[in-house]
């Protein structure tokens, strides 16, 4: 129960030290500490009435620390360490959520749009540097570099970590949503570890998505994202069996399925496209749309999904879409059509487990069970993800069986 508590209000209090302090790094320092510190401290004394005024007084009393350590180390003048330490009142009751506003935050003037989203992964999504990594398709050492160098560059930039005006935030919202997405993608499909969602990452995302949504409603590309989360995070108790295994789409119990997130992702995306100009939040909603609308696996509109996919790999030029468009083709096409698709994604996804992964199961579409059952072992010692090495394990096994 700690734990969870600490990773609900961690974005929260790092936020509000933030948004009060400007110094993102001396921030972060201070919030780890009053992270160890609820922890080492919750179970036995017990949870605070309001944890996240606590975990925002403790970072506080760091940050004055830090704060006078800094000011007797420069022998400043007390007018100006009395001016500082003034500071510590933190508003506790600010109107907007912290961890949205740090969300705009964190996508600083000074990073590029990839530094900026991988800072706030790591701030507001409290992802790993190896989770950051997968999200992105990059090697561990080269996220955690990338990292480093925005904390730098923000601290060199001279512009401090401040509340972004609303002219400001539009400029941001593009970096904002991208974040929510990779953040949702993570807790709906966990690139690490034993676990195969992590619902409290999905969560937070679509709670944020909403926020967003509440000050932005006319805008179609908020709506397409929420809708595609909502769309989405509706099959979540379908996807996992009784030990936490995985079970793929086509062969998931669809009664399980929440439909009044369906129904009201579906209201959210017809809406959005019906205005005019799409964006591939909304081209990816309505894929989500499709695969929800299908009673039975055998039911889904491959055709209008191949479409779909055809139409957002124009606009994205990313390989996992192009890849996504591949297995959508081999539903239409047959899956040789499909394999000769995934050729070109050779160059664009060297090494990724998910290009062995659909090969196998398009070879194994195909019967050619000896390239199946290649791919499969391959994929399978290239996935960090536990549920998912075990799937294609089981695949393998059951190829091998025959």
């Amino acid at each position: 129960m700690t734990d969870q508590l600490l990773r609900e209000f961690a974005p929260q209090v790092l936020g509000a030290v933030v948004r009060r302090y400007g110094d993102f790094a001396a921030a972060e320092d201070a919030v780890q500490e009053a992270l160890v510190a609820a922890a080492v401290q919750w179970p036995d004394a017990g949870v605070p009435d309001d944890p996240r005024a606590w975990l925002i007084q403790v970072a506080a009393r760091r940050m004055t620390d830090q704060i006078r350590s800094e000011i007797a180390r420069r022998r400043r003048q007390d007018a100006v360490a009395a001016e500082a330490i003034d500071r510590v009142e933190l508003d506790l009751d600010a109107g907007e959520d912290d961890s949205l506003l740090l969300l705009y935050m964190c996508c600083h003037p000074s990073l590029t749009g990839p530094s900026a989203i991988a800072l706030t992964l790591r701030a507001v999504g409290g992802l790993t540097t190896l989770e950051i990594a997968n999200a992105f398709l990059v090697p561990e050492a080269t996220m955690a570099q990338r990292i480093s160098r925005a904390k730098q560059s923000i601290k060199k930039s001279g512009i401090g970590f401040r509340l972004p005006s609303e002219a400001e935030r539009a400029e941001r919202l593009a970096s904002v949503l991208h974040v929510l997405y990779l953040i949702f993608n993570e807790g709906y499909a966990a690139s690490v570890g034993a676990e195969l969602a992590r619902v409290d990452l999905s969560s937070e995302a679509i709670r944020l998505a909403r926020m967003v949504h509440v000050q932005l409603p006319g805008d179609s590309e908020v709506a397409g994202l929420l809708a595609l989360m909502l769309l989405t995070d509706a099959r979540r108790l379908a996807r996992t069996g009784p030990d936490g295994e995985l079970i793929p789409l086509d062969e998931q119990d669809r009664t399980r399925w929440d439909r009044h997130a369906i129904a009201e992702g579906t209201k959210l995306i017809e809406a959005a496209i019906a205005k005019g100009a799409v964006g591939p939040y909304q081209l990816q909603a309505a894929i989500a749309a499709v695969h929800d609308a299908a009673a039975i696996a055998d039911d889904t509109d491959w055709t209008e999904i191949m479409g779909l996919y055809a139409l957002l790999a124009k606009m994205t030029d990313n390989p996992m879409v192009e890849l996504n468009h591949a297995i959508a083709v081999a539903m239409v096409h047959g899956p040789a059509r499909g394999l000769e698709l995934l050729a070109a994604l050779d160059e664009r996804l060297p090494g990724h487990y998910r290009l062995d992964a659909v090969r196998g199961h398009l070879h194994e579409r195909a019967g050619d069970p000896d390239k199946a059952l290649q791919h499969y072992r391959t994929a399978a010692a290239r996935t960090t993800s536990i549920p998912e090495r075990d799937y294609l394990l089981a695949r393998a096994a059951r190829i091998g069986s025959r």
